[in-house]
């Protein structure tokens, strides 16, 4: 039996595997999504052309077919030309057909021409890396080289490992099922507080609500070991952090809430809509309840919290939203929250209006929330005078 330059043992060799596998997952998070995509850090050109090299090694992607696919999925997230949805395609077809809606959309000239700007277009892209096949070739002869047969195996692992977790699990799953930070405008969860088998992807959520930041975490038991390596290569003068999460700053509540009160409510909109869900989560639920009783029907009371409170219906029926639409009129208080809800996101929506006239609009929400007679819109108008920049 032909054996490699390098015998290990059994475990040596999973270890290898596992360490291959994971500089390719930090390339994709730091040098992919956060540097190429987001634009969330600047990298030097020696860590740049590393990762570059890595991944035609051990992926054979395209780093404007990447970036283009990636941001065509937040521009269109959960819409019918959003390139990998589950809460469109459903979850089975994500999750286990991942990599193929991957290469269908990146075979789109129309994708790439709308959202690949600002991609590698040197002599080495053109001519070498361009040629995905030459680069997982030679990952397959080193390998086999270096661990004789059980390299094929590691190769094996190595070729599985960005289909399975990036285009499947945190495609899939990270819009699917998780907890959420943030009450963003789309389904991105977060799927556990540990970012290392996926370098810090799975906190999804997070970035969704902040795609331009280069640290993916946002709570102290959340680790994004992406994030981890990024301070590591600053150190070094390698890599140059542009933008993180912004903490939202609290002060004494003004009595008239001013213009710098108005920016800091803009800068952290998703931190005021998780509040404002948070602040009326229970109300909602008391008043579904008795509208359940009173009605004698049977509504998905979760569907409706969350129509209520987010105005997401992407999981609701037809039928299902007229029935709720009907059932709402009947409650004063779900009837407000909604209203409320609606006027509250209108403040940072894509609008024409003035700085002046913004404030004017949260001055009048302000206003209405205080002689809502809803002790849990007033506690909040309350927290909302309090942001400040």
């Amino acid at each position: 039996m032909l054996a490699g330059l390098i015998d290990l043992p059994w475990w040596g060799y999973i270890l290898v595997a596992l360490g291959l596998t994971h500089v390719t997952i930090a390339s994709v998070t730091i040098f992919l999504h956060r540097h190429q995509a987001h634009r969330a850090l600047e990298l030097h050109p020696i860590a740049s052309h590393f990762f570059r090299a890595w991944l035609w090694l051990t992926t054979g992607m395209v780093t404007k077919e990447w970036a283009a696919v990636h941001r065509k999925h937040h521009a269109k997230c959960e819409t019918a030309d959003d390139p990998h949805s589950p809460q469109v395609l459903g979850i089975r077809k994500v999750l286990f057909e991942g990599a193929e809606l991957y290469r269908a959309e990146a075979g789109n000239k129309e994708t790439l021409a709308r959202y690949g700007h600002g991609t590698p277009d040197d002599w080495l892209e053109r001519h070498i890396y361009r040629h995905s096949i030459v680069g997982i070739s030679i990952m397959l002869i080193t390998d086999l080289v270096l661990f004789g047969p059980l390299g094929l195996t590691i190769w094996a692992v190595q070729m599985m490992w960005i289909p399975i977790w990036a285009a499947g699990v945190v495609n899939g799953l990270g819009h699917y099922i998780g907890y959420r930070n943030f009450d963003c405008s789309d389904a991105a969860t977060n799927l556990v507080p540990w970012g290392i088998l996926i370098g810090g992807e799975e906190l999804h959520n997070n970035h969704h609500s902040f795609a331009t930041s280069a640290k993916l975490s946002a709570k102290w038991y959340e680790f994004d070991i992406g994030w981890m390596y990024i301070r590591m290569l600053a150190l070094l003068g390698l890599a140059k952090v542009r933008k993180v999460i912004p903490s939202p700053k609290f002060g004494e509540a003004k009595n008239v809430p001013d213009l710098d009160t108005l920016q800091a409510i803009i800068t952290h909109r998703y931190d005021v809509m998780t509040r404002y869900v948070a602040s009326l989560k229970r109300l909602c639920g008391d008043e579904i309840e008795r509208l359940a009783a009173t009605h004698g029907r049977s509504f998905n009371p979760r569907a409706l919290r969350r129509w209520v409170l987010s105005g997401e219906d992407r999981n609701l029926a037809p039928d299902d939203r007229r029935t709720l639409e009907l059932v709402i009129v009947d409650s004063a208080a779900l009837s407000t929250i909604a209203s409320m809800r609606r006027d509250l996101v209108a403040i940072w929506g894509r609008s024409t209006a003035s700085r002046e006239q913004l404030l004017k609009q949260l001055h009048d929400w302000i206003a209405r929330a205080e002689q809502s007679g809803i002790a849990q819109l007033q506690e909040f108008s309350f927290r909302l005078r309090q942001y400040t920049a």
